[in-house]
């Protein structure tokens, strides 16, 4: 075989709650329509991966949850991860040396299908390059959402997806955007998207969207309480095995909310017909050329490190937003 079916790949495992372990494995198979990429960096989801940490992916969710190249099963042991980028290392010339994103765990070395690449455009740097599928979640939330110019648009929660959102928001024409959040820090990160930014307890009840990316209870009643008559809540929160209290009571009804759910394995039935997944996936990356999404990354931890590090960065107390672990 190929040398690349022969080389063996640095892996991070999920063994069991709360632990992470490095191990040695295959890098896949090479064959004609596949590529060896050397990993340059990788994004940690706070959101996803901490609850794949503490294991809490529903029973009834497992097949669903699965990253398109994970080994293992859940709970434990696990190898998870979808927010990789790297340098093509082997296979058709075009390729070679090309930074490419894949959505792949988190690993110093893999064999992937070229379908499964996206390129990363030179301008982009391969840290920013790993908040892709970040952007694309947020891309797609906004259309399901139907958000226009114009619109008042509450943004609750402050995290990578929150952040992402906000600045999609601010930049559509006369639109009046305010990031909630229980962190007064991030009122710096709002302005520099063009939004405004609002403590839970200071917020009107007459915004037209409101996205709710926070994964609490609380976070979840801000937003209701937040959309004006008829609005749309976006709920994009995903709480694993957790059954969050959703209040339905009081004025929900009389201001006739609508609650619908963004689920970024799909794409928005608004844009389904003609938007593929790779499209949506390359519009995203696109969207990440503005320098100011580099202060989205607080904590950059080299690979070798981060079974020792992460699980106190993923704690749901830590103050970090995108968390990039690199191999060199």
């Amino acid at each position: 075989m190929a040398e690349s079916t022969r080389r063996t790949a640095s892996q991070l495992w999920t063994v069991a709650p709360g632990r992470y372990e490095l191990r040695s494995g295959s890098a896949g198979e090479m064959a004609a329509d596949m590529l060896t990429v050397r990993t340059l960096a990788s994004a940690v989801s706070r959101g996803t991966e901490r609850l794949v940490l503490e294991g809490a992916v529903p029973t009834g969710e497992t097949r669903r949850m699965r990253a398109p190249f994970q080994k293992g099963e859940f709970p434990f042991p696990v190898q998870y991860g979808y927010q990789s980028v790297g340098i093509v290392e082997a296979g058709p010339p075009a390729w070679l040396g090309r930074t490419v994103f894949a959505l792949h765990p988190h690993q110093d070395v893999c064999v992937l299908p070229i379908a499964s690449a996206t390129p990363v455009p030179e301008c982009i740097p391969p840290r920013r390059a790993t908040l892709a599928a970040n952007m694309e979640t947020a891309l797609n939330a906004l259309w399901d959402a139907g958000a226009g110019p114009g619109d008042r648009i509450t943004v609750v929660g402050g995290g990578v997806v929150g952040l992402l959102v906000t600045a999609l928001a601010a930049a559509l024409p006369g639109a009046d955007v305010t990031l909630v959040d229980v962190r007064p820090e991030r009122a710096a990160l709002a302005r520099s998207f063009g939004a405004a930014f609002a403590a839970p307890d200071r917020l009107q009840d007459d915004a037209d969207i409101v996205f709710h990316t926070s994964a609490t209870a609380a976070g979840l009643a801000t937003a209701l309480a937040a959309g004006g008559l008829e609005a749309r809540i976006v709920e994009m929160s995903w709480y694993g095995d957790r059954a969050p209290a959703v209040p339905l009571g009081e004025s929900f009804h009389s201001r006739r909310l609508q609650l619908i759910g963004s689920q970024v394995g799909q794409v928005s039935p608004s844009r389904r017909p003609r938007w593929p997944y790779a499209r949506r996936l390359a519009k995203a990356m696109a969207l990440l050329d503005d320098e100011r999404f580099d202060r989205l990354i607080t904590h950059v931890v080299p690979f070798a490190e981060a079974p020792s590090r992460l699980p106190e960065l993923m704690a749901g107390d830590a103050d970090a937003l995108a968390i990039v672990l690199v191999y060199e």
